[in-house]
């Protein structure tokens, strides 16, 4: 954890492609005016796989000391060889969302979406389903049953325990390919949950299950908004702009969105870089909704 003092003046960014929808410059600034650090600094950065090494190498060079890195797709993967070690929830999900560096120069990669999503539905008193779905098979897919292994075996950080009483059941993915079929297959092994893969022309049957989790690009389940069932369980869709997606919207049930997701893995950054906490949960979310709602206004 990097050491901090409040009026130190600190950098933090993040980095993707695209970026420029990205909320996390104003959840994390809101985190920053809460704990009184007005010298930290928190900016966007257009960067792709190809640009992350050049990026990294030059940040000495920039203005500040930098605290940390917040990353989105697409180099949660792509980050990997150019750090000093990672976290094992980084290693469990083979992605890294959160870069620190540390007082002695290193640079050591974490994971926050996993946690993130097990904070977000246990503020939602989901601790234990009997089945889920997930939806899509991308990166955060795999942080879905990560997050499922931990909320249903009550694990900090690996794989929770199938099958026990009230544990969680089976987890159905639904995917495009045979590929991602077997790669969500193999997730689910090395995460130590039970996974089954169905095509995802069949969708629509899973949207009936306990939980239900969206991890698709935005328009990729628009087509599903008709079979929401009438007494649906808990949907949690990972967008947040556009919100509420065409399925969120007919949802009969309780609904998580993005939001929620990345208002609890930001907590958990700010938390991380400045050394500082517990993070402002409340302000960081008030100030995400009313960006969202200056967005659509």
């Amino acid at each position: 954890m990097p050491a901090t003092t409040g009026q130190e003046a600190r950098r933090a960014a993040v980095l993707g492609s695209p970026v420029a929808h990205s909320l996390s410059p104003v959840l994390h600034r809101a985190a920053y005016a809460e704990l009184g650090l007005g010298n930290w600094t928190y900016g966007r950065y257009q960067v792709d796989e190809q640009g992350i090494g050049d990026f990294l190498a030059r940040l000495d060079d920039r203005a500040g000391r930098w605290a940390g890195l917040s990353l989105t797709m697409p180099l949660k993967r792509a980050v990997i060889p150019l750090l000093d070690g990672i976290s094992p929830t980084a290693a469990s999900v083979e992605a890294v969302n959160t870069v620190l560096f540390t007082e002695d120069g290193r640079r050591t990669g974490d994971n926050t979406d996993v946690p993130g999503m097990v904070a977000a539905l246990r503020e939602r008193g989901i601790s234990t389903v009997e089945s889920a779905t997930v939806l899509g098979a991308g990166a955060t897919a795999s942080s879905a049953l990560a997050a499922l292994a931990q909320v249903c075996g009550g694990g900090s950080g690996g794989a929770g325990e199938i099958g026990e009483s009230g544990g969680l059941g089976e987890i159905t993915v639904y995917v495009r390919s045979a590929e991602r079929a077997r790669e969500m297959r193999g997730w689910g092994e090395r995460l130590g949950v039970a996974v089954r893969t169905a095509d995802w022309a069949r969708a629509a049957e899973g949207l009936g299950a306990p939980l239900v989790i969206s991890t698709t690009p935005a328009g990729a389940t628009d087509g599903l908004a008709a079979a929401a069932p009438a007494a649906g369980g808990t949907l949690f869709d990972v967008l947040y702009d556009p919100w509420p997606t065409a399925l969120a919207a007919a949802w009969s049930g309780p609904v998580l969105g993005g939001l929620d997701l990345l208002v609890h893995q930001a907590v958990l950054q700010v938390e991380l870089m400045t050394g500082r906490g517990p993070a402002p949960l409340a302000a960081m979310r008030a100030a995400g909704e009313a960006e969202l709602a200056a967005r659509a206004g």
